[in-house]
């Protein structure tokens, strides 16, 4: 049921109630998708590490970029961090793929998506170490 990485994407950021990402809400989302509900979706889909601010893997970037030189992402680039947002192609096209996850796994995106959009940088960083303190290894984060 692997399906490819670039629609994956698209299928998990088109999750939820806003499709708005900022770099961190990216690589959590990501993260929490490969490693509670891979079995439904295909995955897991990235190769993760324990660094600065817990999981990550560069390649959630990369397919964001990649995703954008299609205009199925947006890219912007202009405030402090970054904001990762599907354009209304890459919406359409992300809510098709969405449907090839299983029931369990199209509901934990959606829950997913919204709760990492919805907590502090620093709940959800706390969160993700309490979860999988493994990915605390590296961290240069403390909690405020």
């Amino acid at each position: 049921m692997m399906m490819e990485r670039r629609r994956y994407v698209l299928a998990v950021m088109s999750a939820g109630d806003r499709p708005e990402y900022s770099p961190a809400q990216l690589q959590k989302l990501f993260f929490l998708m490969d490693k509670e509900v891979p079995s439904h979706t295909g995955g897991p889909y990235f190769n993760w590490r324990a660094y600065d601010y817990g999981p990550f893997d560069a390649a959630v970037y990369e397919e964001a970029e990649m995703l954008a030189a299609l205009g199925l992402t947006m890219v912007d680039k202009s405030s402090f961090y970054r904001v990762y947002s599907l354009s209304a192609a890459g919406l359409e096209q992300g809510k098709a793929a969405l449907t090839e996850f299983t029931p369990a796994g199209r509901d934990f995106a959606v829950r997913a998506a919204n709760w990492v959009r919805a907590v502090s940088f620093n709940q959800l960083v706390t969160e993700i170490y309490k979860r999988y303190p493994e990915m605390k290894e590296n961290s240069v984060f403390r909690a405020a």
